[in-house]
């Protein structure tokens, strides 16, 4: 009996000594988490890469590190729903396995995002490269929205193929790489037909996966109200909100500058209605009139590539600070760009700090000063504010350090 209670003696003290203080413990930031209603001064620590506790004081001693955000934003980390990180080498491939695209890991951490959408480089004939070469060797979680037509975003003749825009190959690779896979694409088709669209729709049913429409290309150009009201179903996005081009019908009418009443409709039908700023799909001419009149996107995302990152867009947080700027509430901000695409993704694992969750967070900062905002158009509009990204810290690892507010700096490897 006497050996038995010294075992379990020494059982106990074992446990006690190997008990490990938090990894990371942030002191002194605002938390913004919408999914949890947060939205106030909080202490946040993490252990073995989930979140471990959110509360007003945590004890940070023994802590591995210590983040000091006072001053600052504590989110989930970003979710960036349209970007084209389908990079490659490849002559002509444009989107897809072509050098339009980017590489993730140089464009994501330092702006808070964690988690990227490909929106549509891939199709089912070029999945597997895109997960071997991309997927698989990039730190950003990389997820996939599956271009509808097979070759993916080859751009030219290949996107106007309507004999390689089979549903149900698109489908049965969703399928078979649900990890990866969060739904559909339909992009720069020039016709009068609905082909692409309705089989797009038929793989999402299929699948049961989300559809993103990359609306327009002919002329004179298709209903968005039809798009809406009779080929989406609710929960489908319609990207590229805020564009202006002649081939695509825009939601706020250029003449009246007044919102068409049925994309009301459409909004309380469901129609998930996403950002994509893009090279040329993003104009003040749309966005202005539209937020006055208390229409909001459900999502912010970037349509990030070669073609845009150095033109108006920038990034992330720059498209986060247009629409802060042009009047949308902060907490509202950070829920299109957290909790709102990873519910629309059907990912509802990420874009929150509830304890458990996954470790993906953002620290922001908000700078003060005279900053421009501007559109491809050149339409110019001023503001005070904008966000920074100080810290990114992805599963529980500090990935990205700005100005080394992580005490000790311990680099990322």
């Amino acid at each position: 009996m006497r050996r038995l209670i010294i075992i379990a003696c020494l059982s106990l003290f074992v446990g006690t000594a190997v008990a490990q203080p938090y990894q990371i413990v942030i002191k002194g930031g605002h938390v913004i988490d919408p999914k949890n209603n947060i939205n106030e001064l909080m202490d946040v620590a993490i252990q073995d890469g989930k979140i471990a506790r959110v509360a007003k004081t945590i004890d940070a001693a023994g802590a591995r590190q210590v983040v000091d955000a006072k001053g600052m934003y504590i989110t989930p980390g970003l979710i960036d729903m349209h970007g084209h990180v389908f990079f490659g080498t490849q002559p002509d491939h444009y989107l897809s396995d072509g050098l339009t695209a980017i590489m993730p890991d140089g464009f994501t951490f330092r702006v808070g995002v964690t988690t990227i959408v490909d929106a549509g480089g891939a199709g089912w004939k070029s999945f597997p490269t895109f997960k071997e070469n991309i997927i698989d060797n990039s730190q950003t979680r990389v997820l996939s929205f599956l271009n509808i037509v097979g070759e993916g975003m080859r751009g030219g003749v290949y996107e106007q193929n309507l004999n390689d825009m089979d549903a149900r190959m698109a489908a049965a690779v969703a399928r078979s790489n649900k990890e990866h896979i969060v739904g559909f694409k339909v992009a720069h088709f020039n016709g009068p037909e609905w082909t692409p669209v309705d089989n797009a729709v038929e793989a999402g049913n299929l699948a049961k996966m989300p559809v993103i429409v990359d609306f327009g290309g002919n002329n004179p150009p298709l209903s968005i109200e039809e798009l809406f009201m009779k080929h989406l179903r609710p929960g489908d996005i319609f990207t590229h909100t805020f564009g202006e081009l002649d081939t695509r019908q825009p939601i706020v009418d250029p003449a009246t500058k007044q919102l068409k009443p049925f994309v009301w409709d459409a909004q309380k039908r469901g129609i998930v209605f996403d950002v994509g700023y893009g090279g040329i799909s993003f104009s003040y001419s749309q966005a202005i009139p539209a937020i006055k009149a208390g229409f909001y996107p459900t999502t912010i995302s970037t349509d990030i590539h070669a073609g845009s990152f150095n033109n108006a867009m920038k990034d992330q947080l720059s498209v986060m600070s247009k629409f802060l700027q042009m009047g949308m509430d902060l907490e509202l901000v950070v829920n299109a760009s957290t909790w709102k695409p990873a519910q629309v993704i059907q990912r509802t694992e990420l874009g929150h700090l509830t304890e458990g969750a996954i470790a993906d967070v953002a620290i922001l900062n908000m700078r003060k000063g005279n900053f421009g905002f501007f559109d491809y158009r050149g339409h110019k509009e001023t503001g005070t504010q904008k966000f920074e990204c100080e810290m990114t810290i992805k599963g529980g690892r500090i990935v990205y350090d700005l100005n080394g507010i992580a005490n000790p700096v311990v680099l990322p490897r």
